[in-house]
């Protein structure tokens, strides 16, 4: 039987870990070729070595302006076209905003949001001259209620929502879909960063979700008919309070 996903190429920034591996697993498992975008040389060569011919390792790091901006010139001397975008890589600060460096403010608003809107930006004129494409980000809860403990990190995720529902306007008579995903907390290396107090109770009371979890809410977005935009998915473990 024909995979939903059977022929596309997908490419998915930070897609060695949390989301982005998963979300690499879940579109190989739909039949998708995946790009996989990550500044972990390491650790590409180690998933490309597990997934074999369906993976592509692409090596950048977002946070370097020559390597962001080459980024998806490089991926298209390797794969002949991308059906799909998934920015997904990302950063945390939690806790007061007069307690956070502003080196990481800085840190976290580059990788966040200045590199989401430059790959999209990149992106863009590929699947404009297709007239068809996938753009999926992966945004959070927190881009849609002002979580009191993550101001920087709550902003940026407002940021990447406005900056969704423009795009979706901008590129839609293009055939170009563009769409958000907006988990709650995940089982992810980003919740090193939680205040302590906050990570605790959401352990013990059941309100995190796996990776995979928001995975499988990706695909189904993905695979709606053309005439279907799915913009936003908030997936929430049932038990988060917010």
């Amino acid at each position: 039987m024909t995979k939903p996903l059977e022929g596309k190429i997908a490419a998915v920034t930070g897609a060695a870990s949390g989301i982005g591996l998963a979300t690499t697993r879940a579109l190989i498992d739909a039949g998708a070729k995946v790009v996989m975008v990550d500044y972990n040389r390491q650790a590409l060569e180690t998933y490309a070595a597990e997934f074999g011919d369906a993976v592509v390792m692409q090596v950048t790091d977002l946070l370097d302006a020559a390597s962001c901006a080459a980024m998806v010139p490089e991926i298209l001397a390797k794969v002949d076209h991308v059906d799909i975008l998934h920015c997904n890589a990302g950063s945390y600060i939690g806790g007061d905003l007069i307690d956070t460096d502003t080196a990481a403010i800085d840190r976290m608003l580059n990788l966040n949001v200045n590199a989401v809107m430059k790959n999209v930006r990149d992106i863009a004129p590929h699947m404009i001259e297709r007239g068809t494409g996938d753009i999926l980000v992966t945004c959070s809860v927190a881009g849609h209620a002002p979580i009191q403990w993550e101001p920087v990190y709550s902003s940026s995720k407002w940021a990447i929502t406005s900056f969704v529902q423009i795009m979706r306007r901008q590129l839609k008579n293009h055939g170009i879909r563009v769409s958000q995903v907006s988990p709650g907390p995940v089982v992810s290396a980003l919740l090193a960063d939680w205040p302590a107090e906050n990570l605790e109770k959401a352990k013990a009371n059941g309100s995190l979700i796996e990776p995979s979890e928001v995975s499988d809410a990706i695909i189904f977005m993905l695979t709606r008919p053309r005439n279907v935009t799915i913009r936003d998915m908030i997936v929430l473990p049932t038990n988060f309070d917010v």
